[in-house]
C-alpha cells in the first residue's frame, strides 16, 4: 500500500466540511473525535483539527496535527478493505497534549471502528 497522503486526500472546502458536521455521524475513540459522512469521490479524504482554544500556541498545534497525519497515513490501510469511501474529520479534544502512541493507538481504534461501520453496512 501507497504511504503517502497526496493532496487528493485533503479535505477542503466550506460546503463540504459544514456538511460534514452538520450532517455526518461521529465517534469518540480518545483523544479524538470523529466526524464522518460517505463520500461520492473515489477515495477517503480527511481533516485533521487542532483547537486554538485549547492550544494557544501554533507550535503546540501544528506538532498535533502533524502527529494525526503521520498516524493516518501509517494506517490509513485498515479503510482500502472496502469499498465505501468517507469524508473525515478528526479532531483533537483532550486538554493536554499526547505522545505519538497514544495518538496512534486512537487512530488506529478509529479507523478500526470505521471499517467496521462499512463491514455492518455490508452485511
Amino acid at each position: 500500500m501507497n504511504a503517502s497522503f497526496p493532496k487528493s486526500e485533503k479535505l477542503c472546502g466550506k460546503l463540504i466540511v459544514d456538511q460534514l458536521y452538520k450532517q455526518g455521524k461521529r465517534f469518540v475513540a480518545w483523544p479524538l473525535r470523529v466526524s464522518y459522512i460517505v463520500s461520492p469521490d473515489n477515495a477517503n479524504r480527511i481533516l485533521i483539527w487542532a483547537p486554538k482554544s485549547l492550544f494557544r500556541h501554533a507550535v503546540d498545534r501544528n506538532r498535533l496535527r502533524r502527529q494525526m497525519r503521520e498516524a493516518y497515513r501509517l494506517n490509513k490501510e485498515m479503510l482500502s478493505h472496502s469499498d465505501t469511501r468517507y469524508y473525515i474529520a478528526f479532531n483533537y479534544i483532550d486538554k493536554t497534549m499526547q505522545d505519538y502512541s497514544v495518538i496512534s493507538k486512537a487512530m488506529k481504534k478509529a479507523l478500526k471502528k470505521l471499517s467496521q461501520v462499512t463491514d455492518e453496512k455490508m452485511d
